[in-house]
């Protein structure tokens, strides 16, 4: 009889203190997730999950467990989607559909990049991958919508995976890197000294892996099947480099991310040119309608011209789409009409390219610095308003926005003739949080004196942040420009250096391994 008294009396002790430790690990938990943007959706994960096995006693602990969270989120989420594939009522829903599952795909491997303790990545790291996994998921939504088959398959695809991938944002939140010193038109860090070599000699001395021409002095005749040779080789780290020799090129090329430390090196902008003519008129979703789709960690690109031909009557009709972190584009033109440069998301740098088009035609959600860039407007159809720029942030805590530093805005030949005709503006905001920055910058008597322009109503215009810094030329006076909360003329050099090259992109680290010249501050 003692022995069962004691027996009970231990089971009921075990018990309560499971309760009150329990208690004790739910109360950590409250206390952390009450300080996310969705702190219900993390309450609710950690408890369903098992995630609250793990007390989260300091900081670092919570930061493990939310990206946890929004990887188990997003693996479900991928798994679901996938399942769908055969309820697809057509073939813009089954584009849509295909564009969501390689998004999704594309966010696992980000938060497997951020998860994985052998990766030595910092904290500007993994808030780089995070902004980009959560700017997939907005990418699949986008496509449904673009296509208007939004009412059926989309609302199957319900998940809180963007709730747990934005708390994990906050939660990793940084300060602004510090800019590091580096002599001005001297290439990053992140660009290696044989990179360097590489991006600024002739193409004709540059020693290649594999050479393209199309009149068979080559070893292939198109780029995709060099890039299919590429993915079979087993190169490690190392750069590859793929001579593509004068010529057009009609292809759509996509450029996975298996294929990292790609180089494609032209004859010149004026001589080596891949075009490309899908759009969301003729049934692509803005996603799938590039000319070139590139998401190979590392790529590069010198002395190519990548074109969209579909003509502004269709709509959105990309000609580069890149999610390629720490890429570089150096003496290239990017053209097109609406929706002409999609800087989809990662760490990106532009240095003496031509961007070309008429309406949101530098768009998208990426941490970008376009510098020492032609910017021309051509004539949109008739009633249009030209936009430059059609920033994509959606979450306040992403590391992401334009910047055009040191550059030209200008009227393209075409839309001279009518200028007086046409208004355009510097941008508008494309999602809650855009975030864009003109700094150093020529602007010509294109830009409408209010600068900016409305997306639809109030939308984002105390939500956004956009700023001018020192720019020049006859559209630079700010004296009559747009009085909106989020709209910034920026005065003190400090602000502006978090949106250069050094800053912004961390560019110091990894952009003097290319050899592509570049300006680290103001």
């Amino acid at each position: 009889m003692a022995t069962m008294r004691t027996t009970t009396l231990t089971i009921f002790l075990t018990f309560i203190f499971f309760c009150s430790t329990l208690s004790s690990i739910n109360a950590d938990i409250d206390l952390f997730c009450g300080k996310t943007p969705y702190p219900e959706a993390c309450k609710t994960s950690m408890t369903t999950h098992g995630l609250h096995s793990y007390n989260p006693k300091v900081h670092s602990d919570f930061k493990k467990m939310t990206i946890q969270a929004a990887m188990e989120h997003t693996l479900r989420a991928q798994t679901l989607i996938e399942s769908l594939g055969s309820k697809c009522r057509n073939e813009k829903e089954k584009a849509a559909w295909a564009d969501c599952v390689e998004l999704h795909k594309h966010s696992v491997h980000q938060l497997n990049s951020t998860i994985n303790p052998y990766n030595n990545c910092t904290d500007s790291d993994k808030q780089t991958w995070l902004s980009t996994a959560i700017t997939n998921l907005d990418t699949c939504r986008d496509g449904f919508f673009d296509l208007n088959v939004s009412d059926y398959l989309l609302p199957l695809m319900s998940n809180d995976a963007s709730k747990m991938i934005s708390n994990s944002l906050s939660v990793n939140k940084v300060e602004e890197p510090q800019e590091q010193t580096y002599e001005n038109d001297k290439f990053p860090t992140w660009v290696s000294p044989g990179d360097r070599k590489l991006l600024s000699s002739r193409s004709t001395s540059v020693k290649a892996n594999l050479v393209v021409a199309q009149d068979g002095s080559g070893r292939y005749r198109t780029i995709q099947a060099a890039l299919n040779a590429a993915a079979k080789t087993n190169r490690g780290s190392k750069r590859f480099v793929i001579y593509v020799k004068k010529g057009v090129y009609r292809e759509n090329l996509d450029i996975g991310s298996s294929l990292t430390n790609i180089l494609l090196v032209g004859d010149g902008l004026k001589y080596t040119i891949i075009t490309g003519s899908r759009s969301v008129g003729g049934g692509s979703t803005t996603f799938g309608s590039a000319t070139v789709g590139v998401v190979g960690k590392g790529f590069m690109a010198r002395g190519i011209t990548i074109r969209n031909t579909a003509g502004p009557q269709n709509n959105q009709a990309v000609a580069l789409r890149s999610g390629a972190d720490k890429s570089v584009f150096y003496q290239c033109s990017i053209e097109g009409y609406q929706d002409t440069l999609y800087v989809h998301s990662q760490r990106q740098f532009y240095r003496e390219c031509y961007i070309i088009g008429s309406v949101d035609f530098i768009f998208g959600n990426a941490a970008v610095v376009l510098q020492n860039c032609m910017i021309y407007a051509r004539r949109p159809i008739t009633g249009q308003e030209i936009t430059v720029t059609a920033q994509g942030r959606t979450d306040p805590n992403q590391n992401t926005g334009i910047s055009i530093h040191n550059s030209r805005v200008m009227a393209g030949s075409d839309l001279a003739r009518i200028q007086s005709s046409v208004r355009a503006y510097l941008g508008r905001p494309w999602k809650e949080y855009s975030r864009t920055v003109y700094m150093q910058t020529y602007l010509g008597s294109l830009i409408d004196p209010a600068g900016w322009l409305e997306w639809n109503g109030n939308f984002a215009l105390n939500t956004l942040y956009y700023g001018e810094y020192k720019n020049s030329g006859p559209g630079s006076s700010t004296a009559r420009r747009v009085r909106w909360g989020g709209y910034h003329v920026i005065t003190q050099a400090s602000v502006a250096l978090q949106f250069t090259v050094g800053r912004f992109i961390s560019g110091n680290s990894w952009l003097p391994a290319t050899s592509v010249p570049y300006t680290s501050g103001l």
